[in-house]
């Protein structure tokens, strides 16, 4: 599917903000979460490779809802360093777009001041704090993006974001949830869990060979 083909289905601006990062083509897994229903507000559990264009998915759902004046984006990592990272890369592309906020720090605070920001990066914990304290601007939210969603079957983080995607989707009823991972064990469960539909996709960016290492040299299956 060619980016052009998005054009009236995005906002302008977004679409414009593509064409400069040099996207022209949609990868495999993105034509599929579109034509499954990304851009209508459809629930989607992408199950991809790694670097096939998950992230992109989740921009192309969260910038064009806030572009659009539907509501804000939370999007939540498992991890501080990425929630920096992520935060860096979305500030590069759509700092003259949105206001963007990282909120990975103090677990007693409501920060009343992210009602002021529109794409909001979290950890799990972050945010699970944020609706202990009830934050107001929880209201407001269209779209939440789960990095890394195959962490519910993880013992430790599992139980806290099981409880937040619970707890979001009862609160929010127009809420549009959008689950990546590159290793799902039992994606048809979790989708129905979800009430989502499965995007699974094989594609990836460099080929894979398997190969086993012996004596200093590599043989290939």
């Amino acid at each position: 599917m060619k980016l052009e083909e998005l054009k009236g289905r995005i906002p302008q601006k977004l679409f414009s903000v593509l064409k400069k990062e040099g996207i022209d083509t949609l990868r495999p897994a993105q034509e599929k979460a579109v034509r499954k229903g990304l851009l209508e507000g459809k629930n989607l559990l992408v199950c991809t490779p790694t670097a096939s264009g998950k992230t992109l998915i989740a921009e192309l759902a969260g910038v064009s809802s806030i572009l659009k004046r539907e509501g804000k984006c939370v999007y939540i990592v498992p991890l501080k360093a990425l929630a920096s990272e992520k935060f860096k890369d979305f500030k590069r592309k759509y700092s003259s777009l949105l206001r963007i906020a990282l909120s990975i720090g103090d677990l007693d605070s409501a920060e009343p001041h992210l009602i002021d920001y529109d794409f909001i990066i979290v950890t799990s914990e972050k945010l699970d704090s944020l609706i202990r304290h009830h934050s107001p601007w929880l209201r407001d939210v269209k779209v939440v993006i789960i990095d890394e969603i195959h962490l519910l079957d993880d013992a430790s983080r599992g139980p806290t974001l099981e409880i937040l995607i619970t707890t979001l989707r009862h609160l929010l009823k127009n809420l549009q949830v959008i689950g990546l991972s590159a290793t799902i064990g039992n994606p048809e469960e979790l989708a129905e869990w979800l009430n989502a539909n499965l995007i699974i996709d094989n594609w990836r960016p460099v080929k894979l060979h398997q190969g086993v290492y012996f004596d200093g040299k590599v043989e290939f299956i």
